[in-house]
């Protein structure tokens, strides 16, 4: 099957879908975009200076799997916040993380699993780039419902013996996205486990573990450091985009296996775009400084109150554990969407455009995604005019 063919039948990405839904009705208010993830809180306020102050590495070409200081800076956080021990062979810097965990997929699936074609095990809903990086290798997507009655998180222990010596990747997301899942350590541990008696590899997609409501959600390193994994079953993906408000910094890191990750950095080395030098030395220092990562968790934990006051009396409502989105329950999220920004000007994206039809059956199509990421005041006045036009 040539490429082409592979991404023919691909459903539109989320975006131009929703453009296609409502741009083509005028807002029933002044417009208040809780759709996409963008975050909207302060960068560190450092980060001017240190740009400014090597302006000069835009005049040289980068190091490819990040400067030694960036890679000193990200070892020691991940010790800092995971208790694991990660020397600097076994991370690279990313372009953002949308990179790593489109490109590990490249770099680590072997072409046949179980003398067959091999799959890849995909949470649905999902971040689109696992299924996209799946076709592009032609490894076989399958799509594991995260729904209310797993915990949000996909039941892989659950799927059949048969199915599970043909994986060759899982991709979990905790924080997830959309729902706010976390994964508990006894839940990792159990998926660890099951890795280890399947013979395949995690990608642990971490992108939204420093948002939380309580507790700072368990880290996939940490639990494989704790029961003694193959450090070859276990990779990280890690971002500055939520986690300090810098997603227009474009900058992530991968960390794994020393095996796996040599080959991720020599996929790296002829496919990749390095991060510029001084967009390196920024996110050196962005790592190595928690005060602004508090004070941005303070705000998210803020807007989680809100969201709880105004939808505390509704049932249905399930409030996250971490991230920032809110995955509320609607007859028809598309339906939904509509009536709501033609009512009231709230833009929300539909769930079943972050979901895959399996079985006759979509699991985000019941559902709106809503980002909490518009300043506190509009936020609150977004979801109150949420809750009365579609809950009342």
């Amino acid at each position: 099957m040539n490429f082409p063919e592979r991404f023919s039948n691909l459903p539109e990405y989320a975006f131009p879908r929703l453009r296609s839904l409502l741009d083509h009705h005028e807002p029933g208010g002044p417009a208040i975009a809780m759709t996409i993830g963008e975050p909207q809180h302060a960068p560190p306020g450092f980060v001017g200076e240190v740009l400014a102050a090597n302006l000069g590495g835009f005049g040289k070409y980068p190091p490819n799997d990040g400067t030694p200081e960036l890679l000193a800076a990200i070892s020691a956080w991940v010790k800092r916040r995971f208790g694991a021990d990660v020397p600097a062979e076994g991370i690279m810097a990313l372009n953002g993380t949308r990179e790593g965990l489109f490109g590990a997929l490249i770099a680590l699936c072997p072409e046949a699993k179980a003398g067959r074609r091999p799959l890849v095990l995909v949470p649905n809903p999902f971040y689109q780039v696992y299924a996209v990086a799946a076709i592009a290798i032609d490894a076989e997507p399958v799509f594991v419902p995260a729904t209310a009655a797993t915990g949000f998180l996909p039941d892989y222990a659950g799927l059949p013996a048969e199915v599970l010596d043909r994986v060759a990747v899982a991709y979990l997301c905790s924080p997830s996205n959309p729902q706010g899942a976390v994964a508990s350590k006894e839940y990792l541990a159990e998926l660890i486990g099951l890795a280890e008696k399947h013979d395949f590899i995690i990608f642990a997609d971490e992108c939204y573990s420093e948002i939380y409501r309580d507790a700072p959600p368990t880290g996939a390193l940490e639990v494989a450091a704790e029961i003694g994994a193959n450090p070859e079953r276990v990779y990280v993906f890690h971002s500055l985009s939520k986690r300090s408000n810098l997603p227009g910094l474009r900058s992530g890191f991968v960390a794994g296996g020393p095996r796996g990750m040599a080959r991720i950095r020599q996929l790296r080395a002829y496919a990749g775009a390095p991060l510029p030098l001084p967009l390196q030395r920024v996110a050196e220092r962005v790592w190595s400084d928690e005060a602004h990562v508090v004070e941005n968790r303070a705000l998210y934990q803020e807007k989680y109150r809100i969201a709880d006051e105004v939808f505390g009396g509704l049932q249905a409502y399930q409030a996250p554990e971490g991230g920032f989105f809110l995955w509320l329950p609607v007859e028809d999220g598309e339906q939904a969407a509509l009536k709501l920004w033609r009512q009231t000007g709230v833009r929300v994206l539909p769930g079943a455009y972050l979901g895959r039809e399996v079985e006759g059956g979509n699991p985000g199509r019941g559902y709106i995604r809503v980002a909490m990421v518009a300043p506190r005041d509009e936020m609150r006045r977004g979801l109150i005019q949420l809750r009365d036009c579609l809950y009342k």
